[in-house]
């Protein structure tokens, strides 16, 4: 069964810094490439960055830069490093395998960025 669980969420400053954490099970983690995804209010969800089975990765345009994507195959966990949040930046964070299943998400977490 898949699961996905995400954490690290938190109500920050412009400026700031914060890491996600996600913690997949039911899945062959190490041969997939996975991604972290987020949804505004208001907003479609879209695919903030990825990360291959042997690591290469890539960003929307919109947070190249400032966020880091990087995965633990060992223990089937991948990590997004978000520095100089702005508060465009405000969604539910989410992470998938890229592409997403379509019935398997986890809860999200919340990050905040005031102004």
């Amino acid at each position: 069964q898949v699961q996905l669980v995400e954490s690290g969420g938190d109500l920050v400053q412009a400026g700031g810094s914060l890491t996600l954490s996600c913690a997949a099970s039911g899945i062959l983690f190490k041969i997939v490439a996975m991604g972290w995804y987020r949804q505004a209010p208001g907003k479609q969800r879209e695919l903030v960055a990825t990360i291959t089975s042997r690591g290469s990765t890539n960003y929307t345009d919109s947070v190249k830069g400032r966020f880091t994507i990087s995965r633990d195959n060992a223990k089937k966990m991948v990590f997004l490093q978000m520095n100089n949040l702005k508060p465009e930046d405000t969604a539910i964070y989410y992470c998938n395998k890229d592409p997403a299943y379509v019935y398997h998400w986890g809860q999200g977490t919340q990050v905040t960025v005031s102004s």
